[in-house]
C-alpha cells in the first residue's frame, strides 16, 4: 500500500489503518461515532492526502477541460473550483471530480482508487490537443481537510488569510502554518470547513499536522478516520464513486444532471446522454430512511441489499448507514423510476428480512 505523509502521525495516534484506493489510510481513531459527531458539533480534521491531483497547462487546458468534464468551465475565475466529472464516450462516468481554476492552470482533483485509470484517459485525450500539458502531481501534494462549525476559528489562529471570505467552492493562497498553501471550501461532510493543499516537500508534514491539532486544543479538535467521513457524507446524500456510481451509470441516473452542461458546446458522451435524456432513464438513484428507526440497529442497510416493492426487487442499496446524528437507519440506492417519487415507502431487505423504508430527498439532515 501507498503511504500519505501523515501515515506516522496516524501510526503514532493509535489508528485504524486499512487498505483504501490502494493506499494505507485511517478508518478511524477513537471511534467513527465520536468523531462524527466532533464534525458535526465542533471540529474534526482528516487527512486526504490519497486524493489524485492533476495539473491542466497550456494555451487550450480550458478548452481541453471544457471537453473532457461535464461542468461549464466558462464559469470558473481564478479562485474558483467546480464539482463536475467526466464520462466516456457511451456516457458511463469515469469519475466525479473537482476543478480548480489556478489562473494559468487548472487542478483536477480525482479520487485515489481512479488515479491510474483517470491520467490514463485523460493523458488519452490530452494526444489529440496540441499545447495541453498534463501533470500528474498527486505523489507531491499533501492534503488536510479541517472541518466542523468551529473549523473557521482554529485555521484563522495560523493565518493572515481572512478565511470568512472564502465562500463556498472559491479559495485564496497564502501562508498557513507557515506554508504555502491553497485553502479552499468544497467539503465533504455538509459542514463549515477547510481543505488544505500544499507541496509535501516543503514541510515537516507531522510539525503541519500539530501545529493544527495545537490550534484547536480550544475547540477539542480530534483527528477523524474514513469511517466518520462515510457516514457523514452518507448523511448529507453526498456520492461516493465506487459505491453510488461506477462506469455502468451514467450522471443522469446519479443525480448529476445538474452538472451536465448540454449548451456548453461539445464534450465526451455528450450524444450518448442526449439520446438517454431523450429516451427517459429507466432507473435513479434516491435516499431511503428507515420508517421504524426503533429498528435501526438490528437492521443497517449495506452495500448490494435488495430494495424490494410489492413483492419484486426494484433496484439495490449502494450506501448505508445507521446515522449518528439521526438514530435510525439511512441508505442510498438505484431503484426503477416508477418507484422512486418522495414519501413512497419501499423496503429493503436485510438478511432475508423485508425492513420498511420510505423514498426520502437526500440531504437526509439540514445544516
Amino acid at each position: 500500500m501507498e503511504k500519505t505523509p501523515f501515515y506516522d502521525v496516524h501510526t503514532a495516534l493509535g489508528a485504524k489503518i486499512v487498505d483504501f484506493g490502494g493506499y494505507a489510510m485511517p478508518v478511524q481513531y477513537t471511534g467513527i461515532i465520536d468523531e462524527h459527531n466532533r464534525v458535526r458539533n465542533r471540529v474534526g480534521m482528516f487527512d486526504v492526502s490519497h486524493m489524485g491531483e492533476v495539473e491542466v497547462s497550456g494555451e487550450r487546458a480550458k478548452e481541453f477541460v471544457q471537453y473532457i468534464t461535464l461542468n461549464d468551465v466558462n464559469k470558473l475565475y481564478e479562485g474558483r473550483a467546480q464539482y463536475s466529472a467526466m464520462t466516456y464516450d457511451d456516457g458511463g462516468l469515469i469519475d466525479d471530480l473537482l476543478v480548480y481554476h489556478l489562473g494559468d492552470k487548472y487542478m483536477l482533483v480525482i479520487n485515489a482508487a481512479n488515479r491510474d485509470k483517470d491520467v490514463s484517459w485523460i493523458e488519452k485525450q490530452a494526444a489529440s490537443f496540441d499545447s495541453v500539458s498534463v501533470n500528474d502531481k498527486s505523489d507531491s501534494i499533501a492534503l488536510i481537510a479541517v472541518q466542523g462549525p468551529k473549523s473557521g476559528d482554529v485555521l484563522q489562529r495560523l493565518t493572515d488569510v481572512d478565511l470568512s471570505g472564502i465562500k463556498f467552492y472559491h479559495f485564496e493562497s497564502g501562508k498557513l502554518a507557515g506554508i504555502d498553501m491553497i485553502i479552499s471550501r468544497t467539503g465533504y461532510t455538509g459542514e463549515y470547513g477547510f481543505e488544505l493543499y500544499y507541496h509535501a516537500t516543503q514541510a515537516d508534514n507531522a510539525s503541519v499536522w500539530n501545529a493544527i491539532q495545537e490550534a484547536g486544543k480550544p475547540e477539542d479538535i480530534g483527528p477523524a478516520g474514513l469511517g466518520a467521513r462515510d457516514t457523514l457524507r452518507l448523511e448529507m446524500g453526498l456520492l461516493l464513486y465506487g459505491n453510488d456510481m461506477n462506469e455502468q451509470i451514467s450522471p443522469l441516473e446519479a443525480g448529476l444532471g445538474w452538472i451536465t452542461k448540454f449548451d456548453k458546446g461539445d464534450f465526451i458522451g455528450k450524444d450518448a446522454l442526449l439520446a438517454l435524456k431523450e429516451k427517459g432513464i429507466q432507473r435513479k438513484i434516491t435516499g431511503l430512511k428507515i420508517v421504524d428507526a426503533k429498528l435501526s440497529r438490528r437492521a443497517i442497510p449495506r452495500k448490494g441489499y435488495p430494495i424490494m416493492a410489492n413483492g419484486k426487487q426494484i433496484g439495490e442499496v449502494t450506501s448505508g448507514t445507521l446515522s449518528p446524528t439521526l438514530q435510525a437507519c439511512i441508505a442510498m440506492g438505484y431503484i426503477d423510476r416508477d418507484f422512486a417519487e418522495e414519501g413512497r415507502e419501499v423496503a429493503i431487505s436485510v438478511r432475508g428480512n423485508n425492513v420498511a423504508y420510505v423514498v426520502t430527498k437526500p440531504p437526509f439532515i439540514r445544516r
